[in-house]
């Protein structure tokens, strides 16, 4: 009996002893098996890269430019000051119409041009305009491209001030009526609706919607059909004309902003030849602005912005020359720089807005004008290669651009040029002459779309 017992005792010491080594082995496979990295079962979604077809390039020009006043029984009236001259060049074929002048019902619209994508190859088209006057209201240089429309653009040099007439120029090429929306942004913020019928172009007074803004940026937005906003404006002191402008639309709003073109024609220590605009559109922010010419950076300041007010800094001490200007901050801007052959009656301005990037190639046209030049500027950390070569033929001319800096081109007027690079950069047209003073920045096209990701 008692050995029975001693053998029952020892068997159930052997079962509690497997059992606890059992429940330890489990204990310590868990463990392990949390602390070891469990196999990853992942799948790479499914993707491919489709580049859009190309497809035709239509571009608006701004046409006659236009003089408010000249009627003393109607101040409102506009009559045409003159037509400008007309530069353009394609890559393949294309169409030409013109617009109905609402303003003008007697003058030849502006043109319609459209250039036909071939072969699945992106149509390169090009075109601007350019307009000198001399008269007892209007006098000065005026150029500008010829663009494609968009649906949404801002207007950033205008002003309602004593003595300026600035008219804001709508172009609906479409075959749709568009519905475009006028924003202002200034002391308060005010909104006009305005219908332009396909196929037209006409004018609103600057005047008649920011009254009382002194520095207003505009934000235009289209519906129904795209539309071309230009912004026209003169200047008259002391009964003397002194300048005329044809402002391009600046791009969406981004956090880096660059400027490219920018013009001093003699150096101004204490009055502001050089001015920029600028306004912070969503949110309060600093802008840290830096200045370069030749690849050396001249001026380097920081300046805050409110949100949705404009905002205007006078840059002072620049020799003459050509100048970039880069901008980043840590919110979406809008800006555009305006600078002034000199201060006084007789004098003349033009606008830049910001410049986009340029990458591959594309067509430039140089219109009619002093001086004409082209300016080149490479914001990015490696050397950039341009080729330039004229449109109706001829040899090519490589330009080489430093990474961070810049190069300045001669070129002809009145003549097209292909121009491609390796890698992006940003351009601008200049023209300058004895008080005269015009400008722009290039644009890259919406014809050749960049590949889409698409995932099934």
């Amino acid at each position: 009996m008692t050995q029975n017992r001693a053998v029952r005792v020892v068997a159930t010491g052997a079962r509690l002893l497997v059992g606890v080594a059992v429940v330890v082995g489990c204990v310590l496979g868990v463990s392990a098996a949390v602390a070891l990295p469990w196999p990853e079962i992942a799948r790479e979604p499914a993707q491919v890269a489709v580049t859009p077809t190309p497809g035709d390039t239509t571009l608006v020009c701004t046409g006659d430019f236009r003089a408010v006043g000249r009627n003393a029984e109607n101040a409102a009236q506009q009559v045409s000051a003159g037509t400008p001259d007309f530069t353009m060049d394609s890559s393949g074929p294309r169409e030409s119409s013109e617009l109905v002048s609402a303003d003008l019902p007697d003058t030849p619209g502006p043109q319609r041009l459209v250039g036909s994508a071939e072969r699945g190859e992106a149509a390169l088209i090009a075109a601007a305009e350019s307009i000198s006057l001399e008269s007892t209201d209007l006098s000065g240089l005026a150029a500008a491209p010829c663009r494609e429309t968009r649906t949404e653009s801002w207007l950033v040099g205008g002003t309602v001030q004593t003595g300026t007439n600035d008219l804001i120029i709508l172009s609906n090429p479409g075959d749709v009526t568009a519905t475009a929306t006028l924003v202002v942004y200034g002391i308060d913020q005010t909104a006009t609706t305005t219908l332009i019928p396909a196929g037209t172009q006409l004018s609103v007074p600057l005047a008649s919607i920011a009254a009382g803004a002194q520095e207003p940026i505009v934000r235009i937005t289209a519906a129904g059909a795209p539309v071309r906003a230009v912004l026209q404006s003169s200047l008259i002191r002391t009964l003397d004309p002194s300048g005329i402008d044809l402002q391009d639309s600046a791009p969406a709003p981004r956090s880096e902003l660059s400027f490219a073109g920018v013009q001093v024609v003699s150096k101004s220590e204490d009055t502001g030849l050089t001015v920029m605009r600028l306004m912070a559109t969503d949110q309060a922010t600093r802008a840290r602005i830096t200045v370069r010419s030749g690849g050396a950076e001249v001026q380097q300041f920081n300046v805050p912005l409110e949100a949705t007010t404009p905002t205007e800094v006078s840059v002072d001490g620049l020799d003459a020359g050509v100048y970039s200007i880069e901008i980043d901050a840590d919110a979406p801007l809008v800006g555009a720089v305006r600078q002034t052959t000199a201060v006084g009656p007789g004098s003349d301005f033009a606008w830049t807005p910001a410049a986009e990037g340029i990458r591959g190639e594309i067509l430039v046209a140089v219109p009619k004008g002093p001086g004409p030049r082209l300016h080149l500027v490479n914001t990015q950390d490696s050397d950039a290669r341009v080729t330039l070569t004229p449109a109706d033929g001829g040899d090519g001319e490589e330009i080489f651009v430093p990474a961070h800096g810049d190069a300045v081109a001669d070129v002809s007027a009145d003549t097209a040029y292909s121009l491609s690079t390796d890698q992006q950069i940003q351009a601008a047209v200049t023209l300058s002459g004895t008080d005269e003073l015009a400008g722009w920045p290039l644009s890259p096209g919406t014809a050749a779309q960049p590949p889409i990701i698409v995932y099934p």
